[in-house]
């Protein structure tokens, strides 16, 4: 079954308007399938895939006539893999500089060497959209709350990647295989990283320690290398689509955490693999970060899908009172507390309201997940 994507409407407003679009993304987000939706009429579109030999050597310092030969009267050219091609942005930027009628598309699953070799060249003439696993406003687009709750737990445990979602049955085989190729050999290709054992142990801590503080300092200490290491590593990571950072929210440094941070999985599949842990819930203590890792990740998938002018935090004061997950829009603070268990009585940290009486408050539980996460709906 295929799910339509909330990107596409962000995607289809820009078609024609002098812009090349930039889609990034982990392989198997579901990119090349995303855009084949896009275009009923498969006639107009030309699809080129990057990570063919012979595709690499007919984009290599080509000639106008040769793109005139290759382009034709095509209203689509779609990119797979730019980043694979030698000069990507300079090929782009003569594309996009003389073939007006023709809409432009660049795939890639690295924004790191997207950012080097694209960007630059493409100055003015490039859009930069993000592709994420499957969210559950696009899978389960119109399942009331209460049926939302009842598919939790194979998201907590398998994520929510699209082939994923599709092959429950295989999941974990899945995700294995999804993990030791796309971890342990794209990136680490990407980097040229000579010590990939690194890479894994560093995963395997940043997994364990998913919604709590994380020190770099400590980190540092534990894999017996530089900080400057391990920041290295995280932001390849960052790059790469297999974690993104949480900061803490500060307008008081005498009372409140201003310097750490949280490191989050983008999919909740990639996590438990990397420790290879998927017992069921029932059989787990770390439910509770879970969920949380899994909310906050559905709510930056949207945000950055409907194009919200949202930072998002965490904050915790000097005397450990916390809030998990704090956002600013347009001046406006709100903070959620993420809780599991719909039974107890949760409430929002009164050092919180203390310090920030205007903020908007909200305890988040699979009761009430649909609001917070389909708010685009």
């Amino acid at each position: 079954m295929e799910y339509s994507r909330i990107l596409l409407n962000s995607l289809k407003k820009w078609y024609f308007k002098g812009k090349v679009l930039v889609i990034t993304g982990a392989r198997q987000v579901g990119k090349t399938t995303m855009l084949s939706s896009l275009h009923t009429d498969q006639s107009s579109v030309l699809w080129l895939n990057a990570d063919l030999t012979n595709v690499r050597n007919q984009l290599t310092d080509p000639t106008l006539t040769d793109l005139a030969d290759l382009i034709g009267t095509k209203k689509f050219v779609v990119i797979d893999e730019i980043q694979r091609i030698e000069n990507p942005g300079l090929l782009l930027k003569l594309m996009v500089d003389n073939f007006k009628q023709t809409q432009f598309i660049a795939t890639g699953s690295s924004a790191l060497e997207i950012s080097e070799k694209i960007f630059e060249p493409l100055t003015g003439r490039h859009l930069l959209f993000h592709l994420y696993p499957f969210s559950l406003a696009e899978i389960y687009a119109d399942k009331s709350n209460f049926e939302l709750e009842q598919e939790l737990p194979f998201h907590l445990i398998y994520g929510s990647y699209p082939t994923i979602s599709q092959n429950r049955d295989d999941a974990e085989i899945l995700l294995k295989n999804l993990t030791s190729q796309y971890l342990y050999k794209d990136v680490l290709v990407w980097k040229d990283i000579r010590k990939p054992e690194l890479l894994e142990k560093l995963l395997q801590l940043l997994a364990h320690q998913i919604c709590s503080e994380v020190s770099i300092h400590e980190l540092a200490l534990n894999l017996r290398v530089k900080s400057e290491t391990v920041e290295n590593y995280i932001d390849l990571l960052e790059k790469s689509f297999v974690v993104y950072r949480l900061k803490s929210y500060s307008t008081n440094a005498r009372k409140e955490v201003t310097k750490m941070q949280k490191i989050l999985f983008w999919d909740n599949g990639i996590r438990n693999a990397i420790i290879d842990d998927f017992r069921p819930l029932s059989n787990r203590n770390d439910v509770g970060n879970l969920w949380e890792n899994f909310i906050i990740g559905e709510r930056m998938k949207m945000i950055n899908w409907t194009e919200r002018s949202i930072k998002s935090f965490f904050w915790r004061d000097l005397q450990q009172s916390e809030v998990d997950y704090i956002e600013i829009e347009k001046n406006k603070l709100a903070g959620y507390e993420i809780k599991w268990n719909t039974l107890k009585k949760h409430k929002i940290s009164r050092a919180f309201t203390n310090s920030y009486p205007d903020a908007k408050t909200q305890v988040i539980t699979p009761s009430n997940l649909k609001p917070f996460c389909f708010f685009n709906k």
